[in-house]
């Protein structure tokens, strides 16, 4: 679904992306792991629009989808989330999932003039959507909450939440697990694993947690010094010597084997 070819960034004198080539598969989760400083936030925000590349290409679906703006992305079913969740904090988490809509005829002055029973039914619809996806990631408890009262777990499901209200083809999940305790971190992976499965859903994950990474994803890319290092399943990672070098370090190897 995603081609990467040749990406490069730099600020300034900084080179955060190296001539880093990848492809991601449809209906694959794949895991991108890499020690702090790798690239792979940066690889995410090129990807998405965020920020244009110094060279390189990237395509979706075959089309070359370089430079768009973040909006016309979305518009074409590709969405990200970040490492730290961007609700809107005095609006519940009902109104939090409503929001998310594209083209939505209220924003026509003329139709809600003249054509208020438009609007009406595209909000009646958007509600019912939000139900569904509440039910979907069992926030009903939460439903009428400020979502700036909910934990950071919760906010995660929120985010993610948010990105099934477009129904998109892929979406990038930034530290998914930061902030986040065990349990309810097993409960978002449960929720990426139904949404893969039952509807198709894309994704790319960017994951400290080796276990978490392990439980969902294949393949995974390992990205070091804004480069691609290695691509594999998991157990052909962990038994990558330069990946466990660059990525986990000496110190951890024996971790990483037991792991």
């Amino acid at each position: 679904m995603i081609v990467v070819d040749g990406l490069s960034k730099k600020f300034g004198g900084l080179a955060a992306l190296q001539n880093a080539s990848l492809t991601l598969e449809t209906g694959k989760i794949t895991g991108l792991i890499g020690p702090n400083g790798a690239g792979k936030t940066t690889l995410f925000n090129v990807i998405a629009g965020r920020y244009r590349p110094t060279s390189g290409r990237v395509f979706l679906d075959g089309k070359d989808i370089t430079g768009l703006e973040p909006h016309e992305l979305f518009a074409m079913g590709l969405l990200r989330t970040f490492q730290i969740a961007h609700e809107f904090s005095t609006l519940t988490v009902r109104e939090n999932l409503m929001v998310v809509s594209a083209d939505h005829p209220g924003e026509s002055l003329r139709n809600v003039w003249f054509r208020p029973g438009r609007v009406r039914a595209f909000d009646r619809a958007r509600r019912e959507k939000a139900e569904e996806v509440i039910d979907f990631l069992k926030l009903g408890h939460v439903a009428d909450l400020p979502a700036g009262n909910l934990s950071g777990g919760q906010k995660k499901l929120v985010e993610l939440g948010r990105t099934m209200m477009a129904d998109p083809k892929i979406v990038f999940l930034d530290e998914v697990g930061a902030g986040v305790n065990r349990t309810l971190l097993y409960e978002i992976g449960d929720a990426i694993v139904r949404l893969n499965k039952e509807r198709g859903y894309t994704f790319c994950v960017i994951e400290h947690d080796m276990d978490f990474i392990a439980q969902l994803c294949d393949p995974v890319i390992v990205m070091a010094q804004g480069q691609v290092l290695a691509t594999g399943t998991v157990d052909e990672i962990k038994s990558n010597p330069e990946v466990v070098e660059a990525y986990l370090g000496t110190g951890l190897k024996n971790r990483v084997a037991q792991a």
